[in-house]
């Protein structure tokens, strides 16, 4: 006989007990801050047709999806990111809608790649997306309520790093790069390989004054003083536009009063291409990688038919449960339920107590006992009792005796 698999596949993992209850605890957190802000739920397929996430959309590449067929021989793939998904439901039930949209979501995300160093393959992502909106408030309203939202969960050093697609893009055009070789360089910068973005320039025969331009993107992050540095370095009016969105943003966010926890990187870019004006991340110490991201993407509703501007962010909350793990800034989980243990002849007065309780809002658990509760017998309960986050244990002996037991030895 071959033996049970009870191993999950690499990349995924269970979420229980103790730890279940504090990532909902955390995901509430988040929800309620988004909310506030006048976001509405949505809820979207997890998987979807192949074109939703196809390559002219600029979202995860096709290898790293998860591909399959249904019976009518469609390409499916599970979803790897909201964004599409949301820019497809608005040009779906919001098509003539003129105001502003505002989505909240939040479910788990797939991504199919071996380079995992540690991450996983499915992911809980939660964020917002606001359509039909185009302004700079628009998107300091988007930052700002990512850093409350991350105050509200429990992080408190963090800093939201804010760059500009056009910036860099400006620079390419400039440089006489054409759309494929922006890519790579992208990819390049994106990954912080300096001397890999000069070779490949160099390769190219790219002029060296531009080559000096682009890679001093590397050296453009900081505090909103480097906004001066970058706008000396150019002259192209696409590169001085978005230097100059970056300013009134950074107006926004000092209204908001969220200004401390911003800084600029112009050499920031996203693997989305799907981006078109600023992007930003959210950067705390515990975790390689950032706990959130978000961006603009002005052109992504003109692939499903609706001319909209939009800007949005998503929370990947796996990654931020490790930053407040590591932080010690988990939340609480309290030990608000009791444990009803019970001789059989008690059943129904125990069955009572517990519907009282429950009408009472506190959680309760029947278990039957086996034998009398000896002292001895103790211990099995509390573990018990200390594993499901209850505070209280009642014994009820055939005696017709309620006993109240310490959940700690």
């Amino acid at each position: 006989m071959s033996r049970p698999l009870i191993h999950t596949p690499e990349g995924v993992r269970d979420i229980y007990g103790a730890e279940y209850r504090r990532k909902l605890t955390v995901e509430d957190r988040l929800h309620h801050v988004i909310s506030s802000f006048g976001y509405q739920d949505i809820q979207t397929p997890t998987f979807e047709f192949f074109d939703v996430f196809g390559s002219s959309i600029g979202t995860t590449p096709s290898r790293e999806l998860y591909k399959f067929f249904d019976k009518e021989g469609n390409t499916l793939v599970l979803r790897p990111d909201f964004t599409p998904s949301m820019a497809r439901c608005a040009a779906k039930y919001f098509m003539g809608e003129k105001l502003p949209i505002r989505f909240s979501y939040l479910g788990n995300t797939f991504t199919n790649t071996s380079n995992l160093r540690g991450r996983l393959k499915e992911v809980t992502q939660l964020g917002a997306e606001l359509i039909q909106e185009p302004s700079v408030q628009a998107d300091g309203e988007m930052i700002a309520m990512l850093v409350e939202a991350l105050k509200a969960a429990g992080l408190e050093d963090f800093q939201v790093s804010v760059g500009h697609v056009e910036y860099f893009k400006g620079l390419c055009s400039l440089a006489g790069l054409d759309g494929e070789t922006e890519l790579e360089l992208r990819e390049l910068i994106s990954s912080k390989n300096f001397f890999g973005a000069q070779e490949f320039l160099e390769n190219l025969q790219v002029r060296r004054d531009y080559v000096q331009v682009l890679l001093k993107v590397y050296d453009l992050f900081g505090p909103v003083s480097i906004l001066g540095l970058a706008r000396s370095l150019v002259n192209n009016e696409r590169s001085l536009q978005a230097v100059e969105r970056l300013e009134a943003l950074y107006e926004v966010l000092c209204q908001y009063g969220v200004e401390r926890y911003v800084s600029f990187d112009l050499g920031l870019l996203s693997k989305y291409n799907y981006y078109t004006g600023i992007v930003f991340k959210a950067y705390t110490f515990g975790v390689g990688d950032a706990v959130a991201k978000g961006g603009r993407y002005d052109r992504l509703l003109g692939h499903f038919g609706k001319e909209a501007a939009a800007v949005g962010f998503m929370v990947v909350v796996d990654d931020l449960m490790e930053a407040l793990s590591r932080q010690k800034r988990l939340p609480a989980v309290d030990a608000d339920g009791v444990l009803i243990v019970y001789e059989k002849e008690r059943y129904a007065d125990a069955l009572k107590l517990a519907q009282e309780k429950r009408a009472a809002g506190v959680p309760a658990e029947l278990m039957p006992a086996e034998t009398d509760c000896r002292r001895e017998d103790l211990k099995i309960y509390q573990e018990s009792a200390a594993a499901h986050q209850q505070g209280q244990i009642l014994y009820l002996d055939a005696q017709g005796r309620t006993q109240q037991i310490s959940v700690k030895e």
